[in-house]
């Protein structure tokens, strides 16, 4: 199975790199990966941040910490909204086939926001 082609990240003068400064959270929360530890550590260095988190139990802790976040299907959804995404659907294909679990109700849904059905 192939992946996603992405841009290297130097070459989107939009988005910077941020590091994780104050580590006592990472130690503090447990049940996640390091990614979404990082990702509620920056977000509350960052106060205003939106952190992307698709993990239920991240969420939970987000939504605990005061943290504004969304997920994946909720970019899409703003990109569609925004004109940078012609459609979702061809998208949800791809994550799907990249491991990307997502519930049949829960797809349905976000096609039917996106105006994608039929």
């Amino acid at each position: 199975m192939t992946g996603i082609a992405l841009p290297e990240v130097k070459s989107l003068s939009w988005l910077s790199v941020s590091f994780v400064r104050e580590r006592t959270l990472l130690q503090m929360v447990s049940g996640l990966g390091t990614g979404e530890k990082q990702v509620l550590a920056l977000a509350l260095e960052k106060p205003g941040s939106l952190a992307i988190l698709d993990d239920l139990m991240a969420r939970r802790y987000a939504y605990f910490l005061g943290i504004r976040f969304t997920g994946t299907l909720g970019i899409l959804l703003k990109a569609k909204e925004k004109g940078l995404l012609q459609a979702v659907a061809p998208v949800l294909v791809q994550l799907e086939a990249l491991q990307f679990r997502l519930d049949p109700k829960t797809r349905e849904a976000v096609l039917d926001l996106a105006k994608e059905t039929s």
